[in-house]
């Protein structure tokens, strides 16, 4: 099943290996890792993105908050929640079949053309992990892709759920 688990903890060096290492020790991989501080400096928000068994991961998270910098750990996945990640993609624009091809795609997509080169275009997408493999699938049958960068899975709780210090 995958999870996603958003962490508050301290903004420590060595803290985010610690965590890291929790899942390494049980085989556990980790699909994506997002890092950032919060609105306040000495705070950070991991969110990480696993696939696993239920048992094993519900350990994992038991001794993550036993960790000294971690401050609350929450798996989203057990909530109504928004899930968004970030694309960035090169392809291929040669010609004007292949650049309206691409505007095209990228419109129905709702997303955005950022850099355009003389053969190449860069295009930025937000939205879940089902629609950006979508829009990557659709574009290598109309172009060939250069280059992809990923975010990652970021998450927060619909609603009042809030996980804050």
């Amino acid at each position: 099943m995958r999870r996603i688990l958003g962490i508050l903890l301290e903004n420590e060096p060595g803290s985010l290996s610690r965590i890291v290492g929790l899942f390494s020790q049980r085989a556990f991989n980790i699909e994506s890792l997002s890092v950032a501080p919060t609105e306040e400096p000495s705070v950070s928000r991991i969110t990480i993105a696993t696939k696993g068994d239920d048992k094993i991961l519900e350990q994992i998270v038991k001794q993550v908050n036993k960790l000294i910098d971690v401050i609350k750990i929450i798996d989203l996945t057990e909530h109504n929640h928004i899930e968004r990640e970030l694309l960035l993609i090169k392809v291929l624009a040669m010609h004007e079949k292949s650049r309206t091809e691409v505007k095209r795609i990228t419109d129905i997509f709702r997303g955005s053309i950022i850099d355009i080169g003389k053969q190449i275009y860069t295009v930025q997408l937000t939205g879940d992990t089902s629609k950006l493999n979508a829009f990557i699938d659709i574009l290598a049958n109309e172009t060939e892709i250069i280059e992809v960068v990923r975010s990652g899975c970021v998450g927060i709780a619909r609603g009042e759920k809030a996980l804050r210090v």
